[in-house]
């Protein structure tokens, strides 16, 4: 904040959750402090959502309730004639997307920007994610030169960076993501399973492991699994709140507000829509598909755990997942390791249990399997609602459809991390289910284990061709003593 009002352009990098809103709307307030209808637009914030922008639009009435300055809101969505008297208003602060600004620029010959004095470009590297690079570079053409400009964002992608270059002057860097990447007070939890096993699993977690008093973020991949979950925990009497990018503005607004009013516990969402929302009270994540890049992994897990609360961050993975967890933990330089195995834990309980608890306390990450049996009880009550619901049933094939377009369009792993899971133990239990299996049972699933990885020395064709000869000899050995 001292260098923004001292006037200086400032490119921020923090993760989610440590103020950057506030960071730049203070001065902003500071800096215009009274209303000038004849000034024209005099602070300008572009974000790269609807949801973002309408949540600074709201910050900026909280913070600025004793102040006169007018604010106007210009985003895709909305009417354009609405957002046409938005502009005659004369705003002295405008927060929009950029592609539906820069469309309303083109139409408007006489709207200039040369009054603008305060410019924000808020999550930066989602700007340019999402595609905005080309309405951004117009934009600034059409801003003047000695306004002060300001770039936050969570990471500095290259072409975010060159655009900084040329967008700003002599920029005072200020980066906050160095430390610490993932808060302390966060538990990370990562369980190995199939694909298929996802829902069966899922259900466990928010029926059995999150209390029903704590707020839950889920993301998907596409819209339609969002559509789908949706679906299913209605099915099951679980309501939940949903988010993505293709939904109505109205529906998006309406449900995100549930949600902040606790009216719903559960909100599912892709990474699209979730980009700046800001949930001050969730208590966990899942991560029901693995982000392809470890930054992504940050940014979802860094709206839990905040401000001295406590969370976790529950994460599927399955097999093709596993080099994409490797590059995670060398990303935040934190070793990894798999759970014991059932028949590790069989000759030496304790020590074991003594070993995973000083690994955790020592910040190792331990991933695990999900219990089988949890699983197969789970997944034959989901059939069972799957094939007595239409809805679930008609979705099944988009939400192959769109996965299957997810993982062509993904980023890969290293080479390193694709070999390095290929060489990787195999992995017992989740420590988080000690609780939920006797002994016994432990052992069972220890045979269980030793058949799966049990290889016979001959192939059941050429055991029954040995068993075949064995019967002719001694058919020819008993003809020989009784001819």
């Amino acid at each position: 904040m001292p260098l923004i009002l001292a006037g200086l352009d400032v490119a921020a990098m923090a993760r989610t959750g440590s103020g950057k809103t506030a960071a730049f709307l203070v001065p902003m307030l500071q800096r215009l402090r009274h209303r000038d209808p004849g000034a024209g637009i005099r602070a300008l914030i572009l974000s790269p959502t609807r949801d973002l922008a309408t949540q600074t639009l709201k910050f900026t009435h909280q913070l600025g309730k004793f102040s006169d300055l007018k604010t106007g809101l210009i985003v895709g969505g909305g009417s354009m004639e609405s957002q046409f008297e938005v502009l005659a208003d004369n705003p002295d602060i405008i927060i929009a997307t950029p592609g539906r600004f820069e469309h309303i620029l083109s139409m408007v010959d006489d709207l200039s920007l040369r009054s603008v004095e305060y410019v924000v470009f808020d999550e930066a590297d989602s700007l340019f994610s999402l595609g905005f690079a080309e309405q951004l570079h117009k934009i600034l053409h059409k801003l003047s030169d000695t306004r002060q400009t300001l770039l936050f964002s969570a990471t500095m992608p290259k072409a975010l960076a060159e655009f900084a270059k040329a967008g700003l002057r002599d920029p005072q860097v200020i980066r906050l993501d160095l430390d610490k990447k993932i808060s302390p007070d966060l538990k990370l939890a990562f369980f190995t399973l199939r694909q298929e096993e996802k829902l069966a699993a899922l259900l466990y977690l928010v029926r059995e492991r999150i209390s029903s008093e704590e707020q839950t973020m889920i993301f998907v991949s596409t819209k339609y699994h969002v559509e789908f979950l949706n679906i299913l925990f209605r099915e099951e009497g679980l309501e939940a709140s949903l988010s993505y990018g293709a939904m109505d503005q109205e529906a998006r607004t309406i449900h995100i507000s549930r949600f902040r009013a606790r009216k719903t516990m559960l909100l599912i969402v892709t990474d699209v829509a979730a980009r700046g929302l800001d949930i001050p009270l969730l208590d966990n994540v899942v991560n029901w598909d693995f982000p392809a890049k470890p930054k992504l992994f940050i940014h979802r897990v860094g709206r839990v755990a905040r401000q001295g609360r406590t969370g976790t961050a529950f994460t599927f993975v399955t097999s093709e997942d596993m080099p994409f967890l490797l590059d995670l933990h060398l990303f935040l330089s934190k070793p990894l390791r798999p759970a014991p195995t059932e028949e590790e834990l069989l000759k030496d309980m304790d020590g074991m249990n003594l070993k995973i608890n000083q690994s955790l306390a020592d910040g190792e990450t331990i991933y695990g399997r999900f219990p089988q049996t949890i699983l197969d009880l789970c997944s034959d009550g989901v059939k069972e609602v799957i094939s007595g619901c239409t809805d679930l049933i008609a979705l099944e094939k988009p939400c192959a459809n769109a996965f299957r377009l997810y993982l062509k369009t993904r980023a890969m792993p290293s080479k390193e991390s694709v070999r390095r899971a290929k060489d990787l133990p195999r992995e017992g239990l989740h420590p988080m289910f000690r609780d939920v299996l006797r002994p016994d049972e432990i052992s069972a699933i220890a045979f269980s284990e030793r058949l799966k990885s049990f290889r016979p020395k001959q192939t059941i064709l050429e055991a029954e061709g040995e068993a075949a000869k064995s019967r002719s000899s001694k058919v020819m050995h008993c003809f020989i003593l009784f001819p």
